[in-house]
């Protein structure tokens, strides 16, 4: 069975669990997902399943992706594709649909999304430096200092935290848990925050390391 889902984080709220305690939640639109592409280790060498998530326009697909789609009997070019590798043969067959019930509530899940981009920043922002005095006249407010140490060894270690660029990474959430599925509308609710601006994908996959009840 495939437990990972293509969506987009659309943004958060608040609701009421079963215990009446309110929960922070993050509201995703997870799926529907036809599947594009089946992969096995006699056709391919490993085994797989390609997923599709939204829709394009016509005029914006290229015959390529259109005709992809095509073949596996979807109509609409879906916007989003992405591989689902898999440890055994996959049962199911190209076109059909993976839909939000392959999760349920109270189920222990990982988000993947991109993180906001924040541009060039400095070290203060960045790493969480200190930076020197923040009174007049140091002439050292936020900068970042002594970087190397003299003759010896003559450069900057390696992974010296310094100014750079930020944000824009992809990054995993794990054991996030579901609070509640609402089927038919393809949403699911889930408890905190995950990576990303709303109406950013994501991918929702089961938990690979959902701590033991």
């Amino acid at each position: 069975m495939i437990t990972t889902l293509l969506g987009k984080k659309l943004g958060m709220t608040q609701v009421y669990d079963a215990q009446n305690v309110l929960v922070p939640v993050t509201v995703v639109e997870a799926g529907p997902c036809p599947v594009i592409q089946v992969k096995t280790v006699a056709t391919d060498g490993y085994n797989a399943v390609q997923l599709g998530f939204g829709s394009q326009k016509a005029k914006n697909a290229s015959k390529a992706e259109a005709n992809h789609a095509k073949k596996a009997g979807v109509e609409v070019t879906p916007r989003v594709l992405n591989e689902v590798r898999l440890t055994e043969a996959p049962t199911v067959k190209a076109g059909d649909v993976i839909t939000v019930t392959a999760f349920t509530e109270g189920q222990v899940i990982d988000v993947l999304g991109v993180s906001k981009g924040k541009g060039f920043q400095g070290v203060v922002k960045r790493f969480r430096v200190g930076g020197g005095p923040a009174s007049h006249g140091s002439m050292f407010h936020r900068r970042i200092g002594s970087i190397g140490m003299r003759q010896t060894p003559g450069r900057s270690w390696k992974n010296q935290r310094m100014p750079g660029h930020m944000g824009s990474d992809v990054r995993t959430v794990q054991n996030l848990r579901v609070v509640k599925i609402i089927a038919e509308k393809n949403l699911l609710l889930v408890k905190g925050a995950i990576p990303g601006a709303n109406g950013d994908d994501v991918i929702i996959r089961a938990g690979k390391k959902a701590p033991k009840a």
